[in-house]
């Protein structure tokens, strides 16, 4: 069940459902101005941007999709990042136009999906990759992930809460995760179809982003536990023709969502001026 404040947005926002071959993936959409695309991270939706939609929308038209085999949008029929990407270009071109200009932003998954995106498409002014996977560098994990499907399959709602909630806090966030956070996370699992852990571990954002002519921003937060963000940020960004970073403090992997008012500051400056990020 949604909280208030997400079925709020969910309300303002358009939706489209628009096909692809063998399928349909669910874009969302809120504002006016150019085109501003954000795409989810593994095991999520398109509400891994809740604290962000809105803010962004008063200079954009922000369009943030449910990926192919995620939340409300249908599987690819083979489960490929390839299979993937030509789903989401497809849908996104009929959406906005193949040839209209577009700003991209793709969290952790989504980061590398949008880099991938973003030279197969081309018509894109500036890349934003915030806790990008497929860096192939070093993590720096808390623990070790529950499963949750024992507790799903004995209709086990305390379990599962408690698990999804560990998890969440081991993987995702600094700081305790407060309950639209815990919604959207358990939702998002529980719809999750498509698996992206070999994909995001396997390597492959470097050679994405030396194929790019587009200034590209690279954010994490300072605790993510998918990287070493201050060893990792220069590495990434020799790889780019124009790049800024940022490590941000109090907040985990899921950065838009624990550094949100600091995060929208960011985007909306980069995206009016590719290179505006301090690069610290």
């Amino acid at each position: 069940m949604a909280t208030a404040a997400l079925q709020d947005l969910m309300d303002e926002m358009q939706v489209n459902s628009v096909p692809f071959d063998g399928g349909h993936v669910t874009w969302r959409c809120l504002g006016e101005g150019p085109t501003l695309v954000l795409l989810h991270g593994g095991h999520g939706s398109w509400a891994h941007w809740v604290r962000n939609v809105d803010a962004l929308s008063k200079h954009h038209r922000v369009c943030v999709a449910d990926l192919p085999g995620y939340g409300d949008s249908s599987a690819s029929t083979l489960p490929t990042l390839a299979s993937l990407l030509d789903a989401t270009r497809q849908t996104l071109d009929a959406l906005v136009g193949a040839d209209t200009p577009i700003a991209l932003a793709g969290f952790s998954f989504g980061g590398l999906v949008a880099a991938r995106l973003a030279a197969l498409r081309g018509c894109v002014s500036a890349l934003a990759l915030l806790g990008p996977a497929g860096h192939g560098g070093p993590r720096r994990p808390r623990g070790e992930l529950r499963s949750w499907r024992e507790a799903l399959a004995s209709r086990d709602e305390a379990a599962l809460r408690e698990i999804m909630r560990h998890n969440l806090q081991l993987h995702m966030l600094a700081e305790p995760a407060d309950e639209q956070a815990l919604v959207i996370h358990t939702q998002a699992c529980l719809r999750t179809r498509f698996h992206s852990k070999s994909i995001s571990r396997a390597g492959g954002l470097a050679d994405s982003l030396r194929a790019l002519t587009c200034p590209v921003l690279l954010v994490w937060g300072e605790h993510d536990v998918t990287a070493t963000p201050r060893e990792l940020a220069p590495q990434l960004a020799a790889q780019c023709k124009h790049a800024g970073t940022e490590v941000l403090p109090n907040a985990g992997h899921w950065v838009q969502y624990e550094a949100a008012e600091p995060v929208n500051d960011l985007l909306t400056n980069w995206f009016a001026q590719p290179g505006s990020a301090s690069g610290r």
